[in-house]
Protein backbone atom coordinates (compact mmCIF):
# COMPACT_ATOMS: atom_id res chain seq x y z
CA UNK A 1 0.00 0.00 0.00
CA UNK A 2 1.75 3.27 -1.16
CA UNK A 3 1.94 5.76 1.67
CA UNK A 4 2.71 9.74 1.15
CA UNK A 5 3.32 12.09 4.20
CA UNK A 6 3.38 15.91 3.02
CA UNK A 7 4.78 17.61 5.80
CA UNK A 8 3.87 21.14 6.70
CA UNK A 9 2.93 22.84 3.44
CA UNK A 10 0.49 25.30 2.67
CA UNK A 11 -2.80 23.69 1.93
CA UNK A 12 -4.97 25.13 -0.54
CA UNK A 13 -8.52 23.98 -1.02
CA UNK A 14 -10.37 27.03 -2.87
CA UNK A 15 -13.62 24.38 -3.46
CA UNK A 16 -13.67 24.26 0.45
CA UNK A 17 -11.77 27.57 1.50
CA UNK A 18 -8.71 25.79 3.17
CA UNK A 19 -6.16 27.66 3.07
CA UNK A 20 -3.51 26.79 6.35
CA UNK A 21 -0.35 25.18 7.12
CA UNK A 22 -1.09 21.32 7.53
CA UNK A 23 -0.29 17.88 7.10
CA UNK A 24 -1.46 15.78 3.90
CA UNK A 25 -1.42 12.13 4.25
CA UNK A 26 -1.89 10.05 1.04
CA UNK A 27 -2.64 6.35 1.52
CA UNK A 28 -3.38 3.92 -1.64
CA UNK A 29 -4.65 6.50 -4.00
CA UNK A 30 -6.76 8.42 -1.84
CA UNK A 31 -6.31 11.63 0.66
CA UNK A 32 -6.28 9.70 4.35
CA UNK A 33 -5.94 12.68 6.41
CA UNK A 34 -5.53 16.70 6.16
CA UNK A 35 -4.63 17.51 9.87
CA UNK A 36 -3.55 21.69 11.01
CA UNK A 37 -1.86 19.81 13.30
CA UNK A 38 1.53 17.46 13.42
CA UNK A 39 -0.02 13.98 12.52
CA UNK A 40 1.34 11.48 15.36
CA UNK A 41 3.79 9.04 14.16
CA UNK A 42 1.14 6.09 14.78
CA UNK A 43 -0.78 7.89 12.10
CA UNK A 44 2.23 8.01 9.31
CA UNK A 45 3.33 5.00 9.79
CA UNK A 46 5.94 3.74 7.39
CA UNK A 47 4.51 6.37 4.96
CA UNK A 48 7.50 8.37 2.82
CA UNK A 49 7.87 11.82 4.23
CA UNK A 50 8.33 14.83 2.34
CA UNK A 51 8.93 18.11 3.97
CA UNK A 52 6.57 20.60 1.92
CA UNK A 53 7.61 23.66 4.83
CA UNK A 54 7.70 26.92 2.51
CA UNK A 55 5.28 24.90 -0.17
CA UNK A 56 2.12 25.01 -1.36
CA UNK A 57 0.17 22.06 -1.60
CA UNK A 58 -2.92 22.02 -3.91
CA UNK A 59 -5.65 19.71 -5.52
CA UNK A 60 -3.94 18.11 -8.68
CA UNK A 61 -3.92 20.79 -11.51
CA UNK A 62 -6.71 20.45 -14.41
CA UNK A 63 -5.68 21.82 -17.92
CA UNK A 64 -9.12 21.64 -19.60
CA UNK A 65 -8.07 22.71 -23.04
CA UNK A 66 -5.16 20.90 -24.83
CA UNK A 67 -4.27 18.97 -28.14
CA UNK A 68 -2.48 15.47 -27.84
CA UNK A 69 -2.71 15.32 -31.14
CA UNK A 70 -3.18 11.65 -31.62
CA UNK A 71 -4.67 9.72 -33.15
CA UNK A 72 -3.18 10.82 -36.48
CA UNK A 73 -0.68 13.45 -35.48
CA UNK A 74 1.54 11.44 -33.61
CA UNK A 75 4.69 13.59 -35.63
CA UNK A 76 3.85 16.72 -33.39
CA UNK A 77 2.76 14.52 -30.18
CA UNK A 78 1.43 11.43 -28.28
CA UNK A 79 -0.75 10.84 -25.40
CA UNK A 80 2.07 9.82 -23.81
CA UNK A 81 4.60 12.61 -24.24
CA UNK A 82 1.72 15.66 -23.88
CA UNK A 83 0.62 13.75 -20.79
CA UNK A 84 4.72 13.42 -19.74
CA UNK A 85 4.87 17.20 -20.48
CA UNK A 86 1.81 17.40 -18.48
CA UNK A 87 3.00 16.00 -15.17
CA UNK A 88 6.41 18.02 -16.11
CA UNK A 89 3.62 21.20 -15.36
CA UNK A 90 2.13 19.88 -12.63
CA UNK A 91 -0.83 18.62 -14.45
CA UNK A 92 -2.42 15.77 -12.92
CA UNK A 93 -5.15 15.56 -15.54
CA UNK A 94 -6.38 17.04 -19.17
CA UNK A 95 -9.72 17.42 -21.20
CA UNK A 96 -8.02 16.59 -24.92
CA UNK A 97 -9.33 18.20 -27.97
CA UNK A 98 -10.95 16.45 -30.90
CA UNK A 99 -9.04 17.92 -33.99
CA UNK A 100 -7.46 15.03 -34.06
CA UNK A 101 -7.05 12.53 -37.73
CA UNK A 102 -9.81 11.47 -37.80
CA UNK A 103 -11.57 13.64 -35.29
CA UNK A 104 -12.61 12.15 -31.91
CA UNK A 105 -16.51 11.99 -33.56
CA UNK A 106 -17.36 8.30 -32.46
CA UNK A 107 -17.88 6.37 -29.47
CA UNK A 108 -14.89 3.88 -30.60
CA UNK A 109 -12.69 7.11 -31.06
CA UNK A 110 -13.31 8.37 -27.72
CA UNK A 111 -12.78 4.86 -26.12
CA UNK A 112 -9.22 4.18 -28.50
CA UNK A 113 -8.16 8.01 -26.02
CA UNK A 114 -9.11 6.97 -23.18
CA UNK A 115 -7.28 3.26 -23.39
CA UNK A 116 -4.43 5.24 -24.71
CA UNK A 117 -4.60 7.32 -21.73
CA UNK A 118 -4.56 4.32 -19.26
CA UNK A 119 -1.92 2.22 -20.95
CA UNK A 120 0.38 5.40 -21.99
CA UNK A 121 -0.58 8.47 -19.86
CA UNK A 122 1.19 9.77 -17.14
CA UNK A 123 -1.87 11.49 -15.75
CA UNK A 124 -5.78 11.25 -16.58
CA UNK A 125 -7.16 11.78 -19.99
CA UNK A 126 -10.24 12.72 -20.67
CA UNK A 127 -11.62 13.08 -24.26
CA UNK A 128 -13.62 16.05 -25.45
CA UNK A 129 -15.99 14.56 -28.81
CA UNK A 130 -16.14 16.69 -31.74
CA UNK A 131 -19.94 17.94 -31.67
CA UNK A 132 -20.55 17.44 -35.72
CA UNK A 133 -18.90 14.54 -37.92
CA UNK A 134 -15.42 15.44 -38.74
CA UNK A 135 -15.63 18.78 -37.32
CA UNK A 136 -17.11 19.78 -40.32
CA UNK A 137 -20.14 21.45 -39.06
CA UNK A 138 -22.46 19.82 -41.19
CA UNK A 139 -24.12 16.47 -39.78
CA UNK A 140 -24.45 16.55 -35.98
CA UNK A 141 -21.79 13.48 -34.44
CA UNK A 142 -23.34 11.17 -32.28
CA UNK A 143 -23.02 12.70 -28.94
CA UNK A 144 -25.13 10.60 -27.03
CA UNK A 145 -22.89 7.05 -27.77
CA UNK A 146 -19.73 9.51 -27.37
CA UNK A 147 -21.23 10.68 -23.80
CA UNK A 148 -21.97 7.03 -22.96
CA UNK A 149 -18.30 6.18 -23.70
CA UNK A 150 -17.14 8.87 -21.18
CA UNK A 151 -16.98 12.09 -23.30
CA UNK A 152 -16.86 14.76 -20.98
CA UNK A 153 -17.26 17.77 -23.10
CA UNK A 154 -17.86 18.49 -26.88
CA UNK A 155 -16.74 21.08 -29.24
CA UNK A 156 -15.35 21.42 -33.11
CA UNK A 157 -12.25 23.33 -31.45
CA UNK A 158 -10.06 24.29 -34.25
CA UNK A 159 -12.97 25.00 -36.47
CA UNK A 160 -16.39 26.95 -35.18
CA UNK A 161 -19.98 25.65 -35.54
CA UNK A 162 -20.76 28.44 -37.99
CA UNK A 163 -24.37 27.35 -38.66
CA UNK A 164 -26.64 28.84 -36.35
CA UNK A 165 -29.07 26.00 -36.94
CA UNK A 166 -26.99 23.74 -35.99
CA UNK A 167 -25.23 25.47 -32.94
CA UNK A 168 -28.51 25.60 -31.62
CA UNK A 169 -29.29 21.78 -32.21
CA UNK A 170 -26.01 21.18 -30.05
CA UNK A 171 -26.71 23.39 -27.50
CA UNK A 172 -29.70 21.04 -27.03
CA UNK A 173 -28.21 18.04 -27.50
CA UNK A 174 -25.87 19.12 -24.47
CA UNK A 175 -28.41 20.05 -22.21
CA UNK A 176 -29.69 16.62 -22.33
CA UNK A 177 -26.64 14.83 -22.25
CA UNK A 178 -25.55 16.84 -19.09
CA UNK A 179 -22.21 17.93 -21.02
CA UNK A 180 -20.85 21.21 -21.82
CA UNK A 181 -20.08 22.87 -25.28
CA UNK A 182 -16.62 24.60 -25.64
CA UNK A 183 -17.00 27.14 -28.55
CA UNK A 184 -14.00 28.19 -30.55
CA UNK A 185 -14.85 31.65 -31.92
CA UNK A 186 -13.97 32.51 -35.16
CA UNK A 187 -16.31 33.47 -37.54
CA UNK A 188 -14.75 31.95 -40.57
CA UNK A 189 -15.42 34.19 -43.99
CA UNK A 190 -14.25 37.54 -41.98
CA UNK A 191 -10.29 35.54 -40.87
CA UNK A 192 -10.22 34.08 -44.67
CA UNK A 193 -6.14 33.93 -45.08
CA UNK A 194 -5.53 36.19 -41.68
CA UNK A 195 -2.25 35.55 -39.93
CA UNK A 196 -2.19 37.98 -37.37
CA UNK A 197 -4.26 40.51 -35.67
CA UNK A 198 -5.83 43.06 -37.33
CA UNK A 199 -4.00 46.71 -36.59
CA UNK A 200 -1.45 48.81 -36.92
CA UNK A 201 1.33 46.44 -36.38
CA UNK A 202 -0.21 43.44 -39.35
CA UNK A 203 0.00 46.51 -41.41
CA UNK A 204 3.35 47.43 -41.05
CA UNK A 205 4.22 43.58 -41.67
CA UNK A 206 1.83 43.40 -44.59
CA UNK A 207 -0.24 40.59 -43.16
CA UNK A 208 -3.57 39.83 -43.53
CA UNK A 209 -5.57 41.15 -39.94
CA UNK A 210 -7.88 39.15 -37.90
CA UNK A 211 -10.29 41.50 -36.53
CA UNK A 212 -11.32 41.24 -33.24
CA UNK A 213 -15.09 40.66 -34.18
CA UNK A 214 -14.34 37.52 -35.64
CA UNK A 215 -14.81 36.32 -32.01
CA UNK A 216 -17.21 39.20 -30.69
CA UNK A 217 -19.51 38.15 -33.48
CA UNK A 218 -19.57 34.15 -32.23
CA UNK A 219 -19.91 34.79 -28.53
CA UNK A 220 -22.48 37.20 -29.11
CA UNK A 221 -24.54 34.93 -31.25
CA UNK A 222 -24.13 31.91 -29.29
CA UNK A 223 -24.91 33.51 -26.22
CA UNK A 224 -28.15 35.13 -27.72
CA UNK A 225 -29.17 31.52 -29.06
CA UNK A 226 -28.25 29.82 -25.60
CA UNK A 227 -30.83 32.25 -23.64
CA UNK A 228 -33.76 30.26 -23.84
CA UNK A 229 -31.96 26.47 -24.33
CA UNK A 230 -29.65 26.54 -20.86
CA UNK A 231 -26.63 24.54 -22.18
CA UNK A 232 -23.33 25.06 -20.58
CA UNK A 233 -21.34 26.66 -22.82
CA UNK A 234 -17.90 27.78 -22.51
CA UNK A 235 -16.08 30.03 -25.02
CA UNK A 236 -12.12 29.44 -25.69
CA UNK A 237 -9.38 31.12 -25.47
CA UNK A 238 -10.74 34.54 -25.53
CA UNK A 239 -8.69 37.14 -27.07
CA UNK A 240 -10.67 40.36 -27.12
CA UNK A 241 -12.29 43.14 -24.93
CA UNK A 242 -15.48 43.05 -26.59
CA UNK A 243 -15.75 39.27 -25.68
CA UNK A 244 -15.32 40.43 -22.23
CA UNK A 245 -18.27 42.51 -22.24
CA UNK A 246 -20.53 39.86 -23.58
CA UNK A 247 -19.33 37.38 -21.32
CA UNK A 248 -19.65 39.61 -18.12
CA UNK A 249 -23.39 40.66 -19.33
CA UNK A 250 -24.34 37.12 -19.67
CA UNK A 251 -22.87 35.91 -16.07
CA UNK A 252 -24.81 39.27 -14.58
CA UNK A 253 -27.79 38.03 -15.98
CA UNK A 254 -27.19 34.27 -14.43
CA UNK A 255 -26.45 32.78 -17.76
CA UNK A 256 -24.56 29.62 -17.66
CA UNK A 257 -22.00 31.08 -19.46
CA UNK A 258 -17.99 30.58 -18.75
CA UNK A 259 -14.58 31.90 -20.84
CA UNK A 260 -10.98 30.65 -20.52
CA UNK A 261 -8.05 32.40 -21.07
CA UNK A 262 -4.21 31.49 -21.78
CA UNK A 263 -0.57 32.49 -20.15
CA UNK A 264 0.10 34.04 -23.71
CA UNK A 265 -2.79 35.66 -24.23
CA UNK A 266 -2.61 37.08 -20.68
CA UNK A 267 0.67 38.04 -20.76
CA UNK A 268 2.06 38.94 -24.50
CA UNK A 269 0.89 41.60 -27.73
CA UNK A 270 1.11 41.43 -31.63
CA UNK A 271 4.69 43.23 -30.70
CA UNK A 272 5.35 39.63 -30.16
CA UNK A 273 5.37 39.34 -34.26
CA UNK A 274 7.53 41.53 -34.98
CA UNK A 275 10.27 40.32 -37.13
CA UNK A 276 7.46 37.86 -38.41
CA UNK A 277 8.74 35.37 -35.44
CA UNK A 278 6.29 32.53 -36.01
CA UNK A 279 6.43 31.15 -32.76
CA UNK A 280 3.95 33.88 -32.01
CA UNK A 281 1.12 32.93 -34.46
CA UNK A 282 -1.09 31.50 -32.41
CA UNK A 283 -5.16 30.69 -33.36
CA UNK A 284 -6.97 33.52 -31.90
CA UNK A 285 -4.23 35.84 -32.58
CA UNK A 286 -2.21 37.81 -29.84
CA UNK A 287 -4.11 40.95 -29.48
CA UNK A 288 -3.19 44.86 -28.30
CA UNK A 289 -2.48 46.12 -24.99
CA UNK A 290 -5.75 47.05 -24.29
CA UNK A 291 -7.33 43.90 -25.14
CA UNK A 292 -4.23 42.30 -22.88
CA UNK A 293 -5.23 44.44 -19.91
CA UNK A 294 -8.89 43.92 -20.27
CA UNK A 295 -8.44 40.14 -20.11
CA UNK A 296 -6.46 40.25 -16.58
CA UNK A 297 -9.15 43.12 -15.53
CA UNK A 298 -11.77 40.27 -16.15
CA UNK A 299 -9.91 37.41 -14.31
CA UNK A 300 -9.13 39.75 -11.21
CA UNK A 301 -13.74 40.66 -11.48
CA UNK A 302 -14.51 36.62 -12.15
CA UNK A 303 -15.99 37.41 -15.52
CA UNK A 304 -12.80 34.73 -16.75
CA UNK A 305 -13.03 31.11 -14.75
CA UNK A 306 -11.15 29.42 -16.17
CA UNK A 307 -7.17 29.34 -17.34
CA UNK A 308 -6.54 26.50 -19.99
CA UNK A 309 -3.24 26.51 -21.95
CA UNK A 310 -4.57 25.62 -25.26
CA UNK A 311 -1.24 23.41 -25.65
CA UNK A 312 -0.25 23.23 -29.12
CA UNK A 313 2.66 21.03 -30.46
CA UNK A 314 3.75 21.49 -34.01
CA UNK A 315 6.72 19.76 -35.86
CA UNK A 316 9.49 22.39 -35.94
CA UNK A 317 9.41 22.70 -39.74
CA UNK A 318 5.95 23.74 -39.65
CA UNK A 319 7.28 27.09 -37.87
CA UNK A 320 10.15 27.06 -39.85
CA UNK A 321 8.42 28.73 -42.98
CA UNK A 322 7.15 32.26 -43.92
CA UNK A 323 5.17 33.56 -41.49
CA UNK A 324 1.72 33.63 -43.05
CA UNK A 325 2.65 29.73 -44.43
CA UNK A 326 2.93 28.25 -40.28
CA UNK A 327 0.82 26.61 -38.36
CA UNK A 328 -0.85 28.46 -35.85
CA UNK A 329 -0.35 27.06 -31.99
CA UNK A 330 2.33 27.39 -29.16
CA UNK A 331 2.94 24.92 -26.62
CA UNK A 332 2.06 25.56 -22.96
CA UNK A 333 2.00 22.48 -20.29
CA UNK A 334 5.62 23.17 -18.91
CA UNK A 335 5.54 26.90 -18.46
CA UNK A 336 2.25 27.88 -17.94
CA UNK A 337 1.88 27.90 -13.72
CA UNK A 338 5.02 30.49 -13.39
CA UNK A 339 3.74 32.44 -16.39
CA UNK A 340 0.18 32.38 -14.81
CA UNK A 341 1.99 33.66 -11.59
CA UNK A 342 3.20 36.64 -13.49
CA UNK A 343 0.23 37.40 -15.18
CA UNK A 344 -2.53 37.12 -12.72
CA UNK A 345 -0.47 36.92 -8.96
CA UNK A 346 2.68 39.49 -8.89
CA UNK A 347 0.79 42.02 -11.02
CA UNK A 348 -1.66 42.06 -8.17
CA UNK A 349 -4.54 40.87 -10.12
CA UNK A 350 -5.42 38.06 -7.86
CA UNK A 351 -3.67 35.87 -5.17
CA UNK A 352 -3.07 32.31 -5.14
CA UNK A 353 -6.62 30.60 -3.71
CA UNK A 354 -7.98 32.05 -6.80
CA UNK A 355 -5.37 31.12 -9.44
CA UNK A 356 -5.90 27.72 -7.74
CA UNK A 357 -9.41 27.72 -8.35
CA UNK A 358 -8.98 28.88 -11.86
CA UNK A 359 -6.34 25.54 -12.79
CA UNK A 360 -8.34 22.70 -10.47
CA UNK A 361 -12.57 23.46 -9.27
CA UNK A 362 -13.30 25.45 -11.68
CA UNK A 363 -12.71 23.58 -14.84
CA UNK A 364 -13.07 20.36 -13.06
CA UNK A 365 -17.54 22.00 -12.61
CA UNK A 366 -17.44 22.81 -15.97
CA UNK A 367 -16.38 19.53 -16.88
CA UNK A 368 -18.48 17.48 -14.45
CA UNK A 369 -15.30 15.69 -13.18
CA UNK A 370 -15.83 17.65 -9.51
CA UNK A 371 -18.41 14.30 -9.40
CA UNK A 372 -15.29 12.06 -9.03
CA UNK A 373 -13.95 14.69 -6.88
CA UNK A 374 -11.25 16.12 -9.05
CA UNK A 375 -10.09 19.59 -8.40
CA UNK A 376 -10.34 19.19 -4.72
CA UNK A 377 -8.20 18.32 -1.58
CA UNK A 378 -10.54 16.51 0.78
CA UNK A 379 -10.10 13.43 2.82
CA UNK A 380 -11.44 10.49 1.33
CA UNK A 381 -11.08 12.12 -2.26
CA UNK A 382 -8.38 11.17 -5.13
CA UNK A 383 -4.68 11.62 -3.82
CA UNK A 384 -4.54 13.53 -6.84
CA UNK A 385 -2.05 16.28 -5.81
CA UNK A 386 0.34 19.01 -6.85
CA UNK A 387 3.22 20.80 -4.59
CA UNK A 388 4.37 24.36 -6.07
CA UNK A 389 7.65 26.05 -5.03
CA UNK A 390 6.43 29.61 -4.95
CA UNK A 391 9.82 31.39 -4.86
CA UNK A 392 11.66 28.97 -7.20
CA UNK A 393 13.11 31.07 -10.50
CA UNK A 394 14.03 29.16 -13.53
CA UNK A 395 14.71 29.87 -17.28
CA UNK A 396 11.94 28.37 -19.58
CA UNK A 397 13.97 26.43 -21.95
CA UNK A 398 11.65 24.05 -24.62
CA UNK A 399 14.76 22.46 -25.51
CA UNK A 400 14.11 20.23 -22.11
CA UNK A 401 10.38 20.04 -22.76
CA UNK A 402 9.13 16.49 -22.25
CA UNK A 403 6.58 17.64 -25.11
CA UNK A 404 7.87 16.92 -28.97
CA UNK A 405 6.70 19.96 -29.56
CA UNK A 406 9.30 23.80 -28.84
CA UNK A 407 7.11 25.97 -30.47
CA UNK A 408 6.86 28.69 -27.26
CA UNK A 409 7.08 32.22 -27.59
CA UNK A 410 8.50 32.48 -23.71
CA UNK A 411 12.00 30.21 -24.20
CA UNK A 412 14.61 32.02 -22.59
CA UNK A 413 12.03 33.79 -19.73
CA UNK A 414 12.95 33.97 -16.82
CA UNK A 415 10.39 32.99 -14.14
CA UNK A 416 9.49 32.48 -10.60
CA UNK A 417 7.19 29.30 -9.52
CA UNK A 418 7.28 25.84 -10.44
CA UNK A 419 5.48 22.56 -9.47
CA UNK A 420 8.05 20.57 -7.62
CA UNK A 421 6.17 17.20 -7.55
CA UNK A 422 3.31 15.85 -9.32
CA UNK A 423 1.11 13.02 -7.70
CA UNK A 424 -1.36 11.03 -9.36
CA UNK A 425 -3.46 8.65 -7.73
CA UNK A 426 -0.97 8.56 -4.93
CA UNK A 427 2.24 8.17 -7.26
CA UNK A 428 4.49 10.28 -7.61
CA UNK A 429 4.24 10.42 -11.84
CA UNK A 430 7.02 13.52 -11.96
CA UNK A 431 9.33 15.55 -9.02
CA UNK A 432 12.54 17.95 -8.70
CA UNK A 433 12.56 17.53 -4.99
CA UNK A 434 15.83 16.11 -3.75
CA UNK A 435 17.74 15.96 -0.67
CA UNK A 436 16.69 16.65 2.59
CA UNK A 437 13.58 17.37 1.40
CA UNK A 438 11.90 13.44 0.32
CA UNK A 439 13.01 11.71 3.43
CA UNK A 440 12.16 7.77 4.03
CA UNK A 441 10.45 6.63 6.30
CA UNK A 442 8.13 8.84 8.96
CA UNK A 443 11.59 11.17 10.21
Amino acid sequence: MRRLHLRGGRAIDPASGLDATADVLLVDGRVAAISTSRLASSEIGDAESVDAEGLLVVPGLLDGHVHLREPGGERAETIATGTASAVAGGFTALCCMPNTEPAIDSSALVHFVRLRGKETGRCRVFPVGAATEGRRGERLAPMNAMAAAGAVGFSDDGSVVASAAMMRRILHTCVSLGRPFLQHCQEPTMTVGASMHEGEVSTRLGLIGWPREAEEVIVERDVRLNRRIGARYHAQHLSAAGSVEIIRDARRRGEPVTGEVTPHHLLLTDQACEGYDTFAKMNPPLREESDRRALVEAVAEGVITILGTDHAPHPTETKEVDFGAASFGVVGLEGALPLYVEALVTSGAIEWPRLIAMMTIEPARLHGLDRAGLGRLAVGGPADVTVIDPSLEWTIDPEHFATLGRNSPFAGRRVVGSPVMTIVEGEVRWSRLVGERVLAGSA
